[in-house]
């Protein structure tokens, strides 16, 4: 790390490859924060968290008891023990509250004076964070499922919306009602994301086994369907045509600029895919075990090189590098299955909720001082390159 601090005050680097070695270190270094609680409201399990991307402090959750909270991630007693405080929630007592399981949270990408959520109760709901009253609730058919505002967009306030019909839904928000349909998919969507690079762009996964990459600006909709075996499915397989898992697609996540998407499905694998092409990267990550009858919320990381991705594995949190499938760690601290995560970009850290009813809180460990006691010429050899070590011996000690 000195090395890079050195080369950057004299001009040698990129600021931003100090920036990039530091994150990569500081995902390397994640681990379960004894100092830091996150405050225990739910009284069911966690489905959905959500931290808003303006300043990244405030977090929501999402659970199966219907309940919204609204946490603040801030150390404002500046102790180095706290509990991140839940400033507010919508509980079961509140009259507007969701009545079933709550699928998804998101907050509105560029103001933090909005928040939407979805549920089991088949509405999606949009809330004004200061007074926690819906501003408007849009009523479905089915279920539930996901629901994703584009993180890009300037020139629409469209939502998209995965339900228990094949049919992806659109809803604007500007004018308050279901602006189009996208038609394709044969069963449930669990899943939908909009592009971080194109702004038009939408993917959605399905228990169909199919991901579709859709342009809402054109009349067919669908750009293309991807396919596991990149057109070379031989004719005596008897796996269906164009699809990207061999299971229910429960799991969608674009890496942070847009280029690629990862996928997981029930067949317990997780793919990679160019999103540009559409075309499987083919890179194996092993078995991803998913059990998930419903979406599985996992995330990737963003400004490390590598990329990582964080994605519920049972009771734990995998960690996977995203281009080359190496399992790096698996994060274990809660005692019932993982059901979603988040990663935090500004200071490296990762939020978890699982079934447990539990938020846990995953942060960089602190660099291990160097003991004062230890002799400086023991230190020397402890960090010596193998390569310049002393190779020489006298003959007298060979015999």
């Amino acid at each position: 790390m000195l090395g890079f601090i050195s080369a950057r005050q004299a001009g040698l680097d990129d600021p931003l490859r100090l920036r990039r070695a530091e994150s990569t270190r500081r995902v390397l270094n994640l681990e379960l924060n004894k100092d830091r609680d996150v405050e225990r409201i739910h009284g069911s399990g966690i489905n959905t968290l959500d931290i808003e991307p303006v300043e990244g402090r405030y977090m929501l959750s999402g659970g199966s008891d219907g309940v919204i909270v609204l946490y603040d991630l801030e150390n404002l007693s500046r102790k180095p023990n706290y509990t991140c405080k839940a400033l507010c929630s919508v509980g079961r007592s509140h009259p507007d509250a969701h009545k079933f399981s709550v699928e998804t949270v998101q907050w509105y990408p560029h103001d933090t004076g909005m928040f939407t959520s979805s549920s089991f109760d088949k509405t999606l709901k949009i809330w004004d964070t200061n007074t926690l009253q819906p501003a408007d609730v849009f009523q479905f058919e089915g279920t539930v499922y996901s629901h994703h505002m584009s993180p890009v967009a300037t020139k629409h306030c469209l939502i998209a919306v995965g339900t228990k019909s094949p049919k992806v839904q659109l809803c604007d928000l500007k004018s308050g009602s279901c602006s189009h349909i996208l038609q394709g998919h044969r069963q449930e969507v669990l899943a939908v994301s909009w592009s971080p690079r194109h702004e038009y762009v939408l993917a959605t996964a399905s228990a169909d086994s199919k991901v579709k990459l859709w342009d809402v600006r054109r009349a067919s909709g669908c750009l293309t369907t991807l396919d596991q075996h990149n057109g070379e499915k031989s004719k005596a397989s008897s796996e269906a045509v164009n699809t990207a898992h061999n299971g229910r697609v429960n799991g969608l996540c674009y890496t942070s600029d847009g280029l690629h998407l990862l996928t997981v499905g029930t067949d317990d694998r997780m793919r990679l895919w160019n999103s540009s092409t559409g075309e499987n990267t083919l890179v194996n990550y092993g078995k991803v075990c998913n059990e998930s009858r419903k979406g599985l919320k996992f995330s990737v990381s963003c400004g490390c090189s590598p990329e990582f991705a964080f994605v519920p594995y049972k009771s734990t949190i995998a960690v996977y590098t995203v281009f080359s499938g190496e399992l790096i760690t698996m994060l274990r601290g809660h005692y019932n299955t993982v059901d979603c995560c988040v990663f935090q970009p500004n200071f490296q850290e990762l939020y978890s909720g699982s079934k447990d009813c539990n938020i846990l809180a995953w942060i960089p460990a602190l660099r291990e001082p160097v003991l004062d006691d230890v002799p400086e010429k023991s230190l020397r050899r402890q960090h010596l390159n193998p390569a310049y070590e002393d190779a020489w011996s006298s003959s007298d000690a060979e015999d």
